[in-house]
């Protein structure tokens, strides 16, 4: 993008004893947000990369005129949150947003729907993973005395739905439940687990042996209408895994049904157990399927293929 990284590191390190209050009294989001808005006049573009940071400076663009500000390209996690839909349109903050880049369609409708964007200003987006490292040809693959079936992550999941699919399945079951970006408590924390099931915590080189080792992964989610659980579902599709997914309004833009993984119905433990023992009963579909969902991620979600859209997305506000 030719841009300079603003992040609160640096705009703490520079504040004043004002900017100090603002911290203490609003949160470091609101602090960030004010020192964009302040450096308005010196750029085309300012990118925020979520409306944590993105609803202040919305908000705080009002105050000036709209031809003395950069444009404004906010990227959209989940903007339907209630209370953040009731702020954004009870304060008009529309006008203050110029592109809005989602990473689902059902967040791209809530826009377009829900605020009356124009469909020009809202971009869909697939999110972005490390190809070069999650990559089978980094490993190899364990040996193993029974298929392994792993899982990863703690945002929204629906893992009481798949400790029951599992339970019957000759294979050994390995949980990841931890996530870096995550703030909830693991549902597993106490529960009583098949004896197939084993739950860890693992570093990014560990997660990536494991799904190296693993047949299928399985992405048990609960009803949601953003993309929770994208990061690992990228991840081991970039390792060339079959995908075993919850179908939800916010979960169907990735996985292609039948071409790069499954899908099954919420809450349905029935129809997960009978997808994934469909797939470690058939390597050379699994085999497809993941070499399909590679091809996909390094077409559409490689993180170098994510920078240029994204900066393709700035320019055009530019001109």
């Amino acid at each position: 993008m030719r841009a300079d990284l603003l992040d609160y590191g640096a705009v703490r390190a520079r504040q004043n004893s004002v900017g100090a209050l603002i911290e203490r009294c609003f949160g470091a989001n609101v602090m960030l947000a004010l020192a964009c808005f302040r450096r308005r006049l010196d750029y085309d573009v300012i990118v925020t990369d979520g409306e944590q940071i993105g609803i202040p400076l919305a908000a705080l663009s009002k105050l000036g005129r709209r031809s003395t500000r950069a444009k404004h390209m906010m990227v959209v996690h989940i903007l339907s949150v209630p209370k953040k839909a009731l702020l954004f349109r009870a304060l008009r903050l529309r006008s203050g947003v110029d592109m809005f880049v989602v990473y689902c369609s059902a967040q791209k409708r809530f826009v377009i729907d829900r605020f009356g964007v124009d469909q020009r200003r809202v971009a869909l987006q697939p999110f972005m993973v490390d190809t070069r490292f999650f990559r089978i040809a980094e490993t190899r693959p364990s040996e193993r005395a029974r298929p392994v079936i792993c899982a990863a992550g703690l945002e929204r999941r629906d893992y009481a739905t798949m400790l029951h699919a599992v339970a019957d399945i000759d294979a050994d079951v390995v949980i990841a439940a931890a996530s870096p970006w995550s703030k909830r408590n693991s549902e597993l924390d106490g529960a009583t687990l098949p004896g197939n099931v084993s739950v860890v915590r693992l570093g990014l080189f560990e997660l990536r042996q494991l799904y190296a080792d693993a047949s299928v992964v399985v992405m048990p989610l609960q009803p949601v209408d953003f993309q929770a659980g994208i990061t690992t579902i990228l991840e081991a599709m970039s390792m060339e895994r079959p995908v075993v997914c919850t179908a939800t309004a916010g979960q169907d833009d990735t996985v292609v049904e039948g071409e790069t993984g499954l899908y099954v119905p919420h809450a349905d433990a029935a129809a997960m157990q009978q997808a994934i023992e469909q797939l470690l009963a058939s390597p050379d579909d699994s085999a497809r399927l993941g070499a399909a969902a590679r091809a996909w991620v390094v077409e559409h979600a490689d993180v170098d293929v994510y920078a240029r859209d994204l900066a393709a997305l700035a320019d055009s506000l530019r001109r």
